[in-house]
């Protein structure tokens, strides 16, 4: 690779489930840092999902990792490759282009890597075997990456943290309006799940919990919590609209 492609080999190119299918793919971390990003990661990431239309188990994979102090969990993206050139294009700069541009080479060099198609029955049942066995491999490594969080042991919580439906009673309004309200906020995401910047500024938290699916396996389930500092500038906002509605 030339020069540019070699200043991009630090976004280091991974191995994801995602469809259904073991693909490349990329930490969206990785990639905000060398972009140079001037939003927060956070929120670069979301805006450019809703803004493009990204979907989650096509085009990338959300993983709840743990900090290295055991804090509250941090969520990482797995960003399939064609996923990280629109980010890196809609940059519109430099190391958008070195890194799309990079992207393109280590798609081009994949397909170079072609096996040898296999000339008898028993070297084609040899071959679906370790195609099988690597399969097998690559998803225990995602299942030993994955928080291992009991559901009985959930992640610790801000000790006044409430339900939205619990801060909704309280207000004195439906669980589902308070979403609407907190969605209109910009407090949570479309599926309900608070942004980090809330919840870095003590006004919401999540409780986490994993649940055996009996035919899609281990699954994850985030609930959305409402601290003490986050109700009462919810009362607040809430009587404001009140006010302003009259």
């Amino acid at each position: 690779m030339d020069e540019s492609s070699t200043n991009t080999a630090m976004i280091a190119i991974g191995t994801a489930s995602i469809g259904g299918q073991a693909i490349e793919t990329v930490n969206a971390r990785e990639l905000h840092a060398f972009l140079e990003i001037g939003k927060r990661f956070t929120t670069w990431l979301q805006d450019r999902i809703e803004q493009y239309g990204f979907v989650e188990g096509r085009d990338f994979l959300p993983i709840l990792g743990k900090t290295p102090n055991g804090g509250r969990p941090s969520k990482e993206y797995h960003l399939s490759l064609d996923m990280a050139k629109e980010l890196s294009m809609v940059e519109r700069n430099e190391k958008g282009k070195q890194a799309r541009q990079y992207f393109i080479e280590c798609e081009r060099r994949a397909k170079e890597i072609t096996p040898q198609l296999p000339q008898t029955m028993a070297e084609a049942l040899r071959l679906a075997a370790d195609q099988a066995e690597r399969l097998e491999q690559q998803e225990r490594a995602l299942q030993e990456a994955a928080p291992k969080v009991d559901f009985a042991n959930q992640v610790e919580v801000a000790p006044d943290a409430i339900t939205v439906g619990q801060a909704a009673k309280t207000i004195g309004t439906g669980r589902t309006r308070l979403f609407s309200f907190l969605r209109h906020h910009g407090w949570v995401n479309r599926r309900n799940e608070p942004y980090q910047a809330k919840i870095e500024a003590g006004l919401m938290d999540v409780k986490v919990g994993h649940w055996e699916h009996p035919e899609k396996g281990l699954q994850e389930n985030i609930t959305a919590l409402v601290t003490g500092k986050g109700l009462v500038r919810l009362q607040k906002l809430w009587s404001q609209q009140r006010r302003d509605a009259a």
